[in-house]
């Protein structure tokens, strides 16, 4: 049996779409491509387990739409499988329905999606396209894994082969297996089959990556936090499910990218790096086994929980950048969303972080419902004031989407705030909650984000910090990533945009 696990061409005007393994769509006008990490070891798995793998990523490989689906046709995969996500879901059910059209005698494909809308609105894709399965949940490798099993089983019966988490059609009806578990044991994984998967695709074009080749890691399922109301991964990993692989199965791996890939630099992808005993281990095992020097380890962190004796740590074994949701400068916005964080715990946190030798990065968003201009300038203001201060080195600004399934988007539906269910037009290019900000202010206010390292003091630290070829290099593919940034919120290109996309 083949299985193709498939990100078909999104061709737009807007850009390159940032859809694997990614908790907020964008389009990018200077492309970024995150190695999905759970389609990878569903790949992986199912090669394990004696099935035909096609790794079907045409996004990254710059095919066209044309050209993908002669790839399709000459493959002839049984199973079609495509993380989705809100703004590409009515072009995925379009594409399930061109797949559908290629059926002949030999050739009857059968799809599935999997991701977190549909984990949201698992009926919606089923009504709305003729896809075969959906997967709920976030641990959607096992389940392919165990949708695909009964799937080769000869006279295999419906009603009884699939485990819970499965939408799927019976005699013209839709049926579902219940609610999704996430209790799968993630020790229990193989190592990522790095060449099956074509792990360079996703080696050099990624803002976080100073030293290449780099690529990506997940030691843990997703936040230990889980709450925050706007993440479209709470649907999909909720912070009571938190799970880690153990200390010395990531150290392990650390070590075959090292000795195998010549890897110089890892993005863990872990909504939150685990903390605590885990962390002190893992640290012990870089430093002891002379990784800390040979590899640099990014990863997502929250305010308020390391001390600075754990960020002095942490560099010491081989850590370099540190991801901050940082998201709004006022206590009422942190609040809301259920960020459980202190707004002066934030000035504090990346100053320890940098004094211990680490590259601090914060995520900021604008764009709320109930913030005002001035709030949003608030937020501006201490970015300046960050930057200015040396506590960090780089940031990302995005606008606030309300994903469905997300807490957000319930208080949105509950207030009246949506502007448009219309999910094409859930992709950061235009304003979706009513505010008593405009939308051209929202991204100016974006934009102004993106800036806010402009001064004096920052670039003559840059200037000062160059120590290689490694530096340049990578200063010079920031500012190409910050230029894209400006492009990719500018007002006047995102109107013309939806223009085009509303006329075709």
């Amino acid at each position: 049996m083949k299985i193709s696990i498939s990100y078909p061409p999104l061709e737009s005007e807007k850009g390159i779409p940032l859809l694997g393994q990614n908790r907020q769509f964008q389009w990018f006008s200077e492309p970024t491509y995150i190695y999905p990490m759970v389609p990878a070891y569903a790949a992986t798995l199912l090669k394990e387990n004696g099935f035909e793998v096609i790794w079907d990523d045409a996004i990254a490989e710059g095919l066209t739409y044309a050209q993908w689906i002669e790839r399709i046709k000459k493959e002839k995969p049984d199973v079609i499988a495509i993380e989705t996500k809100t703004p590409v879901i009515k072009r995925h059910w379009q594409i399930i329905n061109d797949l559908k059209k290629l059926s002949t005698f030999n050739f009857q494909p059968l799809t599935v999606l999997m991701g977190d809308h549909v984990t949201a609105l698992p009926q919606e894709s089923m009504q709305n396209s003729p896809v075969d399965f959906v997967l709920t949940g976030g641990d959607y490798d096992f389940l392919l894994l165990n949708l695909c099993k009964p799937l080769s089983t000869f006279n295999f019966q419906l009603s009884t082969g699939f485990p819970p988490g499965i939408w799927y059609r019976e005699e013209g009806r839709i049926k579902n297996t219940g609610q999704c578990e996430l209790n799968h044991d993630l020790n229990s994984l193989p190592p990522i089959d790095r060449d099956l998967t074509k792990w360079k695709l996703y080696s050099e074009k990624n803002g976080n990556y100073k030293y290449l080749p780099g690529t990506y890691t997940m030691a843990a399922r997703d936040c230990w936090w889980g709450k925050c109301s706007f993440c479209s991964w709470t649907t999909i990993y909720p912070g009571a499910k938190y799970r880690a692989r153990s200390p010395e199965k990531m150290l392990n791996e650390v070590g075959m990218l090292v000795e195998k890939y010549s890897i110089r630099e890892i993005m863990d992808d872990s909504g939150t790096f685990p903390v605590g005993e885990w962390l002190a281990e893992f640290c012990q095992g870089m430093i002891k086994s002379g990784y800390s020097k040979k590899v640099k380890i990014n990863c997502n962190m929250r305010f308020g929980i390391l001390s600075e004796k754990e960020y002095k740590m942490m560099a010491t074994a081989g850590f370099r950048f540190i991801l901050f949701g940082l998201e709004s400068a006022n206590q009422k916005t942190l609040d809301r969303i259920d960020k459980n964080l202190k707004i002066e715990k934030v000035a504090e946190g990346v100053k320890f972080a940098k004094e211990a030798g680490l590259d601090p990065h914060v995520t900021v968003m604008m764009g709320y419902p109930w913030e005002t201009k001035e709030d949003a300038r608030n937020t501006i203001e201490l970015a300046k004031y960050l930057f200015k201060c040396g506590y960090i080195d780089t940031l990302q600004a995005t606008i606030v989407i309300p994903y469905p399934g997300t807490p957000l988007f319930k208080e949105c539906k509950e207030n009246g705030w949506l502007l448009t269910e219309d999910w094409d037009r859930y992709d950061m290019r235009e304003q979706i909650m009513s505010s008593s900000v405009s939308g051209e202010d929202i991204k100016e206010l974006t934009q102004m984000l993106y800036k806010s390292f402009i001064s004096p003091q920052f670039f003559l630290r840059k200037a000062l910090s160059i120590r290689g070829a490694d530096d340049l290099r990578f200063f010079w593919r920031a500012g190409k990533k910050i230029i894209g940034h400006l492009t990719d919120f500018s007002h006047k290109k995102t109107a013309n945009q939806h223009q085009k996309y509303i006329v075709w």
